[in-house]
């Protein structure tokens, strides 16, 4: 992609910082100051400033939390679930995040491709395997479920994680598919 490249960021209006209200034109500069850029999901969320908060809320409280979770598993789990949603911007910005995570250059590329022959564990599988149940049958799930988990290690809040993160990003997904989110060219090379 060129460094010129003038594509709108998404098809909603995205307001200038200036605009912003303060606590999130704060939140955004801090961002940029730690990555060297804008991730274009927070200039879209902007947009909504009550749904951005609430969005950043959640997300953060769900991939930023201690547990038996790494957080590159958190990772994979967006990843997966987004490949399977058609979510370009997910797929690039979160893979990015998981190759830095996992300090693996590879893993994100076999995840989003297909976990299922990814280099990854038996209950990192059966982690994905779940996750992406939830994102697409949850009617489905049940106890098996749940006694597969449990035979590789995972508590019950282990599944409640894996559940909610799958449920967010599936929102999250569709979100930005619908505002045409384009990923920050910065993404791919980060990583690698």
């Amino acid at each position: 992609m060129p460094q010129n490249d003038t594509r709108p960021v998404s098809r909603f209006t995205v307001p200038a910082l200036a605009d912003m209200p303060d606590d999130i034109r704060e939140r955004i500069l801090a961002v940029q100051e730690k990555s060297g850029f804008i991730p274009n999901v927070f200039l879209t969320l902007a947009h909504r400033p009550d749904e951005f908060r609430a969005f950043f809320a959640y997300h953060d409280a769900l991939m930023d939390k201690p547990g038996n979770l790494t957080k590159a598993e958190r990772e994979m789990i967006v990843v997966a679930t987004s490949s399977i949603n058609q979510c370009q911007y997910c797929v690039v910005a979160h893979g990015a995040i998981l190759r830095i995570r996992a300090k693996d250059p590879q893993i994100a590329d076999q995840v989003a491709t297909n976990y299922r022959k990814a280099d990854l564990s038996d209950r990192q599988k059966a982690m994905l395997d779940f996750a992406v149940k939830v994102s697409q049958t949850a009617h489905l799930v049940g106890e098996s479920d749940f006694a597969t988990l449990a035979g590789h290690g995972f508590s019950e809040d282990d599944i409640w994680d894996m559940a909610a993160i799958s449920a967010f990003f599936g929102m999250s997904n569709r979100l930005a598919n619908v505002t045409s989110l384009r990923p920050n060219a910065e993404f791919y090379s980060m990583g690698r």
